[in-house]
């Protein structure tokens, strides 16, 4: 198992990316969730079994979402995201 934390900067919010991202997530073995940031950043967690989490976050780079994302910074997480499936977080 792995837990990931990725933040996407670009012009990543207002346009449907954490929609998009929950409705890829549905295509893959993962749990987390993905919110947006007030620094105009989305972040997202996922927790799951390495190759599933790495697909997914390839997925989202690959997708319609390319060209929107400027710049994706991962980091590796000590603990499981606490989730039931794949949620967008309004916080």
């Amino acid at each position: 198992m792995i837990s990931l934390q990725v933040f996407y900067e670009g012009h990543v919010q207002g346009v449907g990316f954490r929609f998009t991202v929950r409705h890829i997530a549905k295509g893959f073995d993962v749990t987390g969730w993905v919110r947006n940031l007030p620094d105009g950043r989305v972040e997202l967690q996922a927790t799951g079994e390495e190759n599933e989490v790495r697909a997914f976050v390839d997925r989202i780079a690959d997708s319609e979402l390319h060209s929107l994302i400027r710049t994706q910074t991962e980091n590796k997480l000590t603990e499981a995201v606490a989730s039931g499936g794949f949620e967008i977080h309004h916080d």
